[in-house]
């Protein structure tokens, strides 16, 4: 008989918890949304083996529990419960395991270093304890207490700064619990956050060049050992690698810009068809809205009441995963869609020999040449592109190019 496990929460639709212990194990894993006056009755029905717990129920369920692991009375948090064969609940934190593991992937150093741990919940605990056995000098800041968002400038010698609050969170990206400029010797953000996968607070870090990591390869490592609780069997290292690996490239949205006619349309759907992945185009969806082609709304309102429909629209396309995503030729001349499309993309400039490309219903190309166009967007298209690819004519090669270029390149943190 298979093992019964699953995850309990309040809100678990965008859980990637069923996927990631698909890979990890041969047991059942299902999604348990409660509410707090139900947890009682779940912890104590017998059909479940094993269960992770998410927030905000990490310190609710302690008091139903017959034992804990070291990490919970460090923390006073949990997240994962075993029912062993007498029927004891035993508490575990892997939380604590994932955020070491993360450090220990990363490039950041925190042994010495003066580092806030932004939050007070149950992650807060788990990271808390964990730069604690790292030798870090780890420093809470919560909306009330000693150390606070009001007097957080005492703090402006950070060195590692650590986001465990949602802030930023989908669907609410573009939100940000603090601005790094106010800490001149930051020398690393880590969010735990790992949808989107790279935060407002990750953007800013990565415009600062501040090295940085969000919370993904957490995730995987704090589920490998879940697994190991729930199977009583070892399991190798390096699954944590490949399931992050799995993760983040399944998540990544593939982001199209480039000149217009330069093909970005008809490649993303041919990237569709490959992949499976579904294909999001920025000129289609303006005519959906508005019932007008792009075309026609620069000629009737100007150029910049298009821009601004655009830009509403790439904003809701870049929260999305895993999907292809054409933009319309001018998209890189709003630097905020920047921060839209690369939160969750991959940005490949795909260029074609301008003498190639078509006018024909585009009126901003028919005002001025197409090279004067192509030089004044270029450094744009640089500055936006993870990847730049020189496409064949044909969109099934071109497609092909792409893909192969962004397996071949360490895409996981921008160049």
């Amino acid at each position: 008989m298979l093992l019964q496990c699953g995850l309990l929460g309040k809100k678990l639709g965008h859980s990637y918890s069923p996927y990631i212990h698909k890979m990890l194990g041969d047991y059942e894993y299902r999604l348990y949304e409660r509410n707090e006056h139900e947890i009682e009755d779940l912890l104590k029905s017998t059909f479940w083996t094993g269960l992770n717990v998410t927030m905000p129920y990490k310190k609710t369920v302690i008091p139903f529990l017959t034992s804990v692991s070291g990490n919970v009375k460090k923390t006073c948090s949990v997240n994962t419960i075993i029912r062993k064969a007498n029927g004891e609940l035993f508490g575990d934190n892997t939380d604590v395991y994932g955020f070491l593991e993360l450090i220990r992937r990363s490039n950041i150093s925190v042994e010495h270093k003066k580092t806030l741990v932004l939050g007070s919940g149950g992650a807060s605990a788990a990271v808390f304890a964990a730069l604690e056995e790292l030798g870090a000098e780890p420093i809470v800041i919560s909306r009330s207490g000693e150390n606070n968002y009001y007097n957080i400038d005492r703090h402006s010698d950070a060195k590692i700064i650590v986001n465990t609050t949602p802030l930023g969170m989908y669907p609410a990206t573009g939100d940000s619990p603090l601005d790094l400029r106010r800490f001149p010797e930051c020398s690393g953000v880590i969010d735990i956050i790992y949808n989107p996968c790279r935060t407002a607070l990750l953007l800013q870090a990565e415009k600062l060049g501040i090295p940085y990591e969000n919370g993904m390869y957490m995730l995987a490592a704090q589920a490998k050992r879940s697994s190991e609780l729930f199977t009583g069997c070892n399991i190798p290292d390096t699954e944590t690698d490949r399931i992050f690996q799995n993760l983040y490239s399944s998540m990544q949205n593939i982001v199209l810009v480039g000149m217009p006619g330069s093909g970005k349309s008809t490649v993303a759907m041919k990237i569709g068809v490959i992949t499976g992945r579904p294909v999001l185009d920025s000129d289609i969806e303006v005519k959906r809205r508005t019932g007008k082609s792009p075309s026609q709304i620069i000629l009737d309102q100007g150029e910049q009441a298009f821009r601004d429909i655009e830009c509403d629209i790439l904003s809701d396309f870049g929260k999305r995963s895993g999907t292809v995503i054409s933009t319309g030729g001018g998209s890189v001349l709003r630097e905020e869609n920047y921060a839209s499309l690369h939160q969750n993309g991959i940005i490949v400039w795909i260029r074609r020999d301008i003498s190639s490309l078509p006018c024909e219903d585009r009126p901003l190309s028919k005002k001025r040449s197409l090279n004067a166009m192509y030089m004044e967007r270029e450094p744009y298209y640089r500055q936006f592109s993870d990847i730049i690819v020189d496409i064949d004519a044909d969109e099934s090669i071109s497609a092909d190019m792409i893909l192969s270029a962004i397996l071949q390149q360490n895409v996981e943190v921008k160049k």
